[in-house]
């Protein structure tokens, strides 16, 4: 016969759930509290995931290659250049643009040594092959060789060409406007303008030692971006004749 192992007392009576129980005051105080937090957790809950869609779908997209923080004050541009000669900045940091110098014509020379003479394209040559030995530089009061003149241009000197005609009152200011260690100042026959200024690819026509483009021109150029080899030697090898200076 079975056997029934529950006891008289528990036949039929009801099964009591521990949430009907009464409550202390204390855990109704908790329970509410857990209420109310768990429904303050869930408004900013959402309140946070509308703002992420919302800033998303507002934000303003980058240009195709452009990382982020490059736009605006301080951006640095891409593919910028600066005019040669142009000073960088004034007394107040402020960026300042040299003046153009009016009249300036320029070439293309690649530099290359020979020992033989050479007939140049310009007159006076702005560059191009050239003796292996470079014309120190000086004032001189006879014409000097060319092919080691090109040279010196190549080392970043100016070259001042002037007329055999010009006067001498005129010769002297053209030597004091042009002071320095990387200048030559020659006459040259045939020149076709009273004063020609030349570095290497880059010449200026003068009319008048006294023209204010003179120590721009020297300013911009000597020792200056044209030249391939800029601040080289422009003394100690060779002494033409005619160096008075």
């Amino acid at each position: 016969m079975p056997v029934d192992d529950s006891s008289p007392g528990d036949v039929g009576a009801p099964i009591v759930d521990a949430t009907d129980a009464p409550r202390s005051p204390h855990e109704r105080r908790r329970l509410a509290w857990n209420r109310r937090f768990g429904l303050a957790l869930g408004v900013l809950g959402a309140v946070g995931v509308s703002a992420l869609l919302v800033s998303s779908v507002l934000a303003p997209a980058s240009a195709p290659g452009e990382p982020a923080g490059t736009t605006g004050a301080g951006a640095t541009g891409v593919g910028g250049t600066e005019t040669p000669g142009a000073p960088s900045g004034g007394p107040s940091g402020a960026t300042t643009e040299a003046t153009p110098i009016v009249g300036l014509e320029t070439y293309f020379n690649e530099p290359s040594h020979v020992t033989t003479s050479v007939t140049y394209p310009q007159s006076p040559p702005t560059g191009g092959p050239h003796s292996p030995v470079w014309l120190d530089c000086g004032a001189h009061d006879r014409a000097v060789p060319k092919e080691n003149a090109v040279h010196s241009l190549e080392h970043g000197a100016v070259w001042a060409t002037y007329d055999p005609a010009l006067a001498p009152v005129d010769v002297a200011a053209l030597r004091a406007a042009l002071p320095g260690d990387h200048v030559i100042v020659s006459p040259y026959p045939g020149l076709g303008s009273p004063i020609v200024l030349t570095t290497w690819n880059v010449q200026l026509r003068l009319e008048s030692a006294a023209d204010p483009r003179i120590p721009a021109f020297a300013a911009a150029y000597l020792n200056g971006p044209t030249a391939p080899e800029p601040g080289e030697s422009c003394s100690g090898a060779l002494a033409a004749p005619g160096k008075v200076g």
